[in-house]
């Protein structure tokens, strides 16, 4: 009896002992599960539907579609300027040849390929070097010109050259004290296209060495003759100095330590002063401007409409005729 009573309360007390622990397993269970579900609810939060990899996709195939579009719609704008150009280029070609219809004589051979032309010229500059007037840029006073300075004149070089690439009657032309090695030299490759295939003569020299002095005549405001003519057994010199300072009679003292030859300008002969605000009254030009005049007076033999052509109206000088 005794045993069977002890083995009742082992049982009764393992129950008791057994019983408490069920509900905590069971709480367990349910508080985990709460536990995943609120860690879903937060990733669903972080990463919301629409990052999903199928709607990812869909955003790529509407930003692809977009491009898409856009790149059509840069290509048509494209091809409307294209369009543009090839209608205007044809507009004025066939501006260009109504008008040669109407004045079949104007102009210096129309009808030609640009090849044509191109070789055409080349033969009369290549003819003005032999039997030509002859024209020397003086470039030694190069050295302490300012990197303006410098460009400004290349400017000039380029546009001497093209007026009289057009003239019908070309200068032969030389530039002397001009080394390649110069700064010079370097802005004019940098300015002008094509500079290093230039019909003209290109020397390190001075132009005093390079030609008899008895041949040359240095063009300078300074000097107190005019000139007259163009005798093409001279070689005139124009001096390739731009200087903002205006140092004055710089080529003049130049020429005469050489004992060469002065000449200026006849504008004192066929212009007269101008009234402006500023006063100002300049017989200083470009070496363009001046060659734009002798080229005139060589074609037409007229001072008045050659240094119309070179003597802008800023310099204070107007030709005597058109004074009021």
């Amino acid at each position: 009896m005794d045993c069977k009573s002890e083995e009742s309360a082992q049982r009764a007390d393992s129950q008791a002992f057994q019983e408490p622990e069920g509900p905590p397993e069971a709480g367990g269970e349910d508080g985990l599960s709460e536990s995943f579900q609120l860690l879903q609810m937060d990733v669903e939060y972080e990463y919301p539907e629409e990052t999903s990899p199928a709607n990812s996709a869909t955003w790529n195939s509407v930003g692809a579609a977009w491009s898409s579009k856009n790149v059509q719609r840069k290509q048509r704008h494209w091809e409307r300027i294209v369009s543009s150009k090839k209608s205007k280029r044809k507009q004025e070609r066939e501006r260009r040849k109504a008008k040669r219809a109407e004045d079949p004589g104007k102009g210096t051979c129309p009808q030609h390929s640009k090849r044509f032309l191109k070789a055409l010229t080349k033969e009369k500059l290549l003819e003005a070097k032999h039997s030509g007037p002859r024209l020397c840029i003086d470039l030694s006073m190069t050295q302490h010109m300012s990197k303006k300075e410098l460009s400004r004149l290349a400017g000039q070089i380029r546009r001497l050259y093209g007026s009289n690439r057009k003239a019908s009657r070309p200068f032969w032309i030389c530039l002397t004290g001009f080394s390649t090695a110069s700064p010079l030299y370097e802005e004019c490759l940098r300015m002008n296209d094509g500079f290093s295939a230039y019909l003209l003569d290109v020397t390190e020299e001075d132009c005093f060495s390079v030609f008899p002095l008895e041949t040359l005549v240095y063009l300078t405001p300074d000097s107190e003759h005019p000139l007259e003519d163009i005798d093409q057994s001279t070689v005139y010199v124009i001096g390739g100095l731009v200087d903002e300072s205006i140092q004055k009679k710089v080529t003049f003292q130049k020429a005469r330590d050489y004992s060469v030859k002065t000449a200026r300008l006849p504008i004192q002969e066929y212009m007269i002063r101008r009234q402006n605000e500023k006063n100002y009254h300049s017989e200083i030009l470009a070496i363009n401007q001046v060659f734009d005049i002798l080229s005139t007076y060589f074609e037409t033999r007229n001072w008045p409409e050659a240094l119309k052509k070179g003597v802008s109206p800023g310099k204070g000088y107007i030709l005597q005729n058109s004074a009021e």
